[in-house]
């Protein structure tokens, strides 16, 4: 395993090598310290913009690039604003196409308003919006929803800027976790609604999501959505708070040369049409899995083994826009920044949220609000079983499951066990490896 969880500090982003242009290409108009953070939130912008393509997951499954979700978060003040100025910039044909939309609704308006009572009235025109306003209300967004699906299934994308917005798009807080979870999954809006004109439907959740918030706000909004799916689905990207350096981060400029180059990408995107395997892709997938049952065993954690699993997919998905915008070819960079996006994501929920997810987060002891730790780092190379125990104890961690840890750990060739001394050895295999 490449990256610490538990490490206070963030995983390294890798190389952004051949494959990746893009994503170079709208880092380079933000700030240093913005880079790495922004990097999970762009693929839920640029994932909008493909409609009508499904792409064959490891379990055979079919999913389309909606239903991507991501969450920045970090304190007031540190710069999470210069998303907003990416999202414009990736979301300028979006702009184009619902200002042409809204003037069709405007003037249908004014014919209204025009009608005597007893005149017929104009039926409203089907208008569908790409990049709906970041305050829409619930019974906007499924009638949204709904044209969309009426006009062939196109992705709706939504930027808010404050984490409490999503309230007013699920219809109310209590509304959030099945909103979140239909959205995620491509499901349906789960009631019929009726619109002030007589139109009732429940229409497919085709939507992309970014959401930005302080770590405050963030624990306070997801503290009742820990154990339901609903926090797992969501990417976060967590910035932690700097040192005061006295200096002004420089953004870049967003200037007519970026965007000639920005929009060869985004017609890649746009034409992107049909069904794909990508076999590299789902080739990692598969690895990525396998690491994850280790790093969980290796922390005796089912919550993060849970977390996982849905951490890989949206890798996944930010690695199949990667492709479509590489010419749908893949690279061995590409890989190595999904790998990371994976880790990463996992990483900023347990900075934010270790406590939380503890059974009892008043009683947790200091150890455990740091999040999963990797036990086996924590003994000696050579050990006995007493020692697991007695570690297991300072982590909240029960004696009785001492027993299937070590077997885990010999399955995974991650320890040997001598009969003779009753000692348990790290292979070589595990203390070559990249932990």
């Amino acid at each position: 395993m490449k990256y610490n969880i538990s490490n206070p500090t963030a995983p390294k982003m890798p190389n952004l090598g051949r494959g990746t242009e893009c994503i170079r290409l709208l880092l380079s108009q933000v700030s240093k310290d913005m880079r790495e953070p922004l990097v999970p939130m762009l693929f839920p912008i640029l994932g909008a913009h493909v409609s009508g393509s499904e792409f064959q997951y490891p379990d055979l499954t079919w999913k389309e690039l909606c239903g991507m979700m991501a969450n920045l978060v970090a304190d007031s003040g540190c710069n999470k604003g210069q998303l907003s100025n990416v999202v414009e910039a990736v979301c300028r044909d979006f702009r184009g196409h619902d200002e042409a939309e809204l003037k069709k609704l405007v003037e249908w308006q004014k014919q209204v308003k025009t009608k005597s009572a007893n005149k017929e009235k104009p039926a409203r025109p089907e208008v569908a919006f790409w990049f709906p306003p970041s305050d829409v209300t619930n019974a906007a967004f499924i009638q949204n929803a709904m044209a969309l699906e009426a006009l062939g299934g196109r992705t709706q994308y939504l930027n808010m800027p404050e984490v409490e917005m999503a309230d007013k798009m699920c219809g109310g807080h209590r509304q959030v976790t099945q909103m979140l979870r239909n959205i995620y999954d491509r499901q349906r809006a789960g009631a019929l609604r009726a619109t002030a004109d007589g139109v009732t439907g429940n229409p497919l959740l085709r939507t992309n999501l970014t959401i930005s918030s302080t770590p405050f706000a963030t624990r306070k909004f997801y503290k009742n959505e820990l154990f339901n799916g609903t926090f797992g689905r969501m990417v976060f990207s967590y910035k932690p708070r700097t040192s005061r350096d006295g200096r002004i981060p420089r953004q870049g400029k967003y200037s007519g040369e970026f965007y000639q180059k920005l929009d060869e990408y985004l017609v890649r995107l746009d034409i992107c049409k049909g069904r794909y395997i990508i076999r590299q892709l789902n080739k990692l997938a598969d690895r990525l899995a396998g690491d994850m049952a280790s790093m969980a065993d290796l922390a005796d954690d089912d919550i993060l083994w849970d977390i996982s699993k849905r951490a890989l997919v949206s890798g996944w998905k930010a690695g199949c826009v990667m492709w479509v915008l590489n010419n749908q070819t893949w690279t061995k960079a590409m890989g190595d920044l999904v790998e990371w996006l994976v880790y990463r994501d996992i990483w900023s929920k347990m900075q934010i949220f270790a406590d939380m997810l503890c059974v009892d987060a008043d009683q947790a002891g200091e150890a455990q609000r740091r999040g999963p730790k990797n036990m086996l780092d924590l003994l000696p190379d050579t050990f006995n079983k007493p020692q697991l125990e007695a570690l297991r104890a300072t982590l909240g961690k029960s004696k009785e499951g001492t027993d299937a840890q070590l077997r885990k750990w010999i399955f995974r060739k991650f320890i040997t066990h001598s009969a003779q001394t009753g000692m348990y050895s790290k292979t070589e295999e595990y203390l070559g490896s990249d932990k």
